[in-house]
């Protein structure tokens, strides 16, 4: 619920997009994303913007052609989706933003994704 003291805590003006995550809530679901795979090359992207893509196309529901290049690669974005769908990384951090923050979830993740998991 929306009060005076609270209300600052919900403005997304001062990010890139408003389905981004802040700081804060970076920090807090850092440690759910899965490391890269070993054995493989180091990862060469930048995790926090596959999230933040992510979350663009689940709360704006664009196409994923549609994604704007400041998040990278569409073909990398949807990959990352489709595997932490798979491997239930999104509902940990469904489950994770939804507890500890009401900002950003319904954004967050309705993903179960395609094929409903």
């Amino acid at each position: 619920m929306w009060t005076k003291k609270n209300r600052a805590s919900y403005n997304r003006d001062h990010l890139r997009y408003p389905s981004d995550l802040t700081d804060e809530e970076w920090a807090f679901v850092e440690p759910l994303i899965p490391p890269a795979k070993r054995g493989g090359n180091k990862r060469s992207v930048d995790i926090r913007d596959i999230v933040n893509g992510i979350l663009y196309v689940l709360s704006t529901g664009c196409q994923w052609r549609a994604i704007p290049k400041d998040f990278g690669k569409k073909s990398t974005i949807y990959d990352y989706f489709q595997r932490w769908v798979d491997d239930r990384t999104l509902g940990r951090l469904h489950d994770a933003l939804y507890g500890k923050h009401s900002v950003n979830t319904a954004a967050v993740i309705s993903a179960a994704g395609p094929g409903g998991n």
